[in-house]
């Protein structure tokens, strides 16, 4: 099945409530916990959080690493509203910077020692476009950790992902992951990708049937 793009932003209200309000507790802890996995050694300093939503990764990284602070950047209005009043109700306001701005022309005043993403790159036109500026936002040595949808072989083998893992969510936000689903990248274009960025150190795992992760070292 080809690629079919969606819209880069989830900037409507509705969309961005339906998206802060589903069950994702598992999957953004499970995320995290895999930051601790790959890099047991770490244990504080500069976060950049890209396509950080509605803010809940960054405040459970925040609780796991009481040392770090985070810089967590969307381009989605209403995300980075639902975003400030989490960090805010979690009392965590000062060691989370949320910025509203695309990662094409983000500027930041210092490198980070870790780089994070969920579920932005299916949202991006060119993908290369994340991995190039990845490298430049990170520290030698920082950890980085992407995880994004996988795109499935058919519509119908989407459908079915939706089918089994959303039957109760809103009809908006069933409709926004079979789109995303569609949008999604394969693991052999994942890995093209950092073949292409000169970023082949960083590993790619399949962890279950609808996502893929990338972790590792920048050199």
């Amino acid at each position: 099945m080809e690629r079919v793009l969606e819209p880069e932003l989830m900037d409507d209200v509705a969309q961005a409530r339906a998206y802060a309000r589903a069950d994702f507790a598992e999957e953004n802890q499970g995320f995290v916990d895999r930051f601790r996995e790959y890099f047991p050694d770490w244990t504080g300093g500069h976060v950049l959080d890209l396509g950080c939503g509605p803010g809940d990764i960054p405040i459970r990284f925040l609780r796991a690493f009481p040392g770090a602070r985070v810089t967590g950047v969307d381009a989605s209005r209403p995300m980075l509203d639902l975003a400030a009043e989490a960090v805010a109700e979690a009392g965590l306001a000062d060691n989370i910077t949320l910025c509203c701005e695309r990662f094409q022309t983000l500027a930041l005043p210092e490198q980070a020692d870790a780089v994070l993403s969920n579920s932005l790159l299916h949202h991006v036109p060119n993908p290369l476009q994340l991995w190039f500026h990845i490298k430049q936002w990170a520290k030698p040595g920082a950890c980085i950790l992407v995880m994004d949808l996988l795109r499935p072989e058919s519509p119908e083998a989407a459908q079915a992902l939706v089918d089994h893992y959303a039957s109760d969510e809103a009809p908006i936000l069933k409709r926004d992951f079979y789109n995303s689903l569609l949008a999604a990248f394969t693991e052999d274009e994942v890995a093209a990708q950092l073949a292409e960025l000169n970023l082949s150190r960083l590993l790619i795992d399949v962890p279950d049937d609808r996502h893929w992760v990338v972790g590792g070292v920048i050199p």
